[in-house]
């Protein structure tokens, strides 16, 4: 009997000693893959696309090119009286030679429009209205839309695109940015960005690759019944070579009419006033 009590008292030291290796074995493994799960996380975590870092890194290759020739469409939405919404389409063609030319063309239902900078004056030229404004602005681009702005009430939304510095201005309002993923603009590949501010969202399209080229920008605006939209689509884009003074020159003709700078409203690509509805 007392044979049997001693092997009975090992058999259960023995089961003791082999549960506690096993939930000592249980517990290694189980700090393991924590460990395991926590290194993924943090790594995913790095690795998380930074949408500000993205949008850093279109603004630095844009400025970077001295001569710039792209092509655009674009939508801006109006609400009316009524709250009905309307959209307004037009497309055009901008050349920009860093640091002080410009020239942009647009053409829509209601406009033909088409700006011309030489680095000293400005000439703004509507040929359905067969009248143009001029005005001394001598300086950068950058500050000539700043001016555009600021003195003559052009939004020019799409501009800060073009900008010397465009990360500054676009992140200035900034109160959320976001990685959405990839879309597909025109077949090209792009890394889709979305940002806020306190009145607007907007969102942007870069071209994937060593040329982070901006391809499409949506702007909406939440301080507006409806909140309406501008859109922007870059449909070509080409950079290099140089550009020769005369496509920035512009000689009025003696049947034109001159207006006032403050009259530029009346060469927007919008009909004053608006379109309330009703016949033809």
């Amino acid at each position: 009997e007392v044979m049997k009590l001693q092997e009975t008292c090992h058999m259960e030291n023995a089961n003791e000693t082999t549960l506690r290796e096993g939930r000592g074995m249980l517990f290694v493994r189980q700090m393991f893959f924590a460990t395991v799960l926590a290194f993924t996380a943090q790594g995913a975590l790095a690795q998380e696309p930074d949408a500000k870092a993205m949008l850093k890194s279109m603004s630095d290759y844009v400025s970077a090119q001295k001569t710039i020739e792209l092509t655009f469409d674009s939508d801006i939405e109006i609400i009316t009286p009524q709250l009905e919404k309307i959209q307004f389409t037009s497309s055009g063609d901008v050349l920009l030679s860093r640091p002080n030319k410009l020239r942009a063309h647009r053409v829509g239902g209601y406009a033909d429009v088409a700006l011309f900078f030489d680095g000293k004056t400005v000439n703004i030229f509507g040929k359905n209205a067969n009248a143009y404004a001029q005005f001394d602005a001598p300086g950068s681009m950058d500050q000539l839309i700043e001016a555009l702005r600021a003195g003559h009430g052009i939004a020019l939304p799409g501009a800060d695109l073009l900008l010397s510095n465009s990360y500054e201005t676009l992140v200035a309002d900034v109160i959320e940015a976001k990685y959405m993923g990839r879309g597909v603009i025109d077949g090209v590949e792009c890394e889709h960005l979305a940002f806020r501010n306190m009145d607007t969202d907007w969102q942007l399209w870069v071209k994937v690759g060593d040329s982070p080229r901006p391809c499409k920008m949506v702007i909406t605006s939440k301080s507006v019944n409806s909140a309406p939209q501008y859109t922007l689509r870059v449909k070509s884009w080409k950079t290099g070579g140089e550009a020769a003074p005369e496509k920035f020159a512009f000689a009025p003709s003696a049947s034109m009419t001159r207006l006032m700078p403050d009259q530029l409203i009346d060469l927007d690509e919008l009909p004053q006033p608006a379109p309330t509805g009703g016949k033809e």
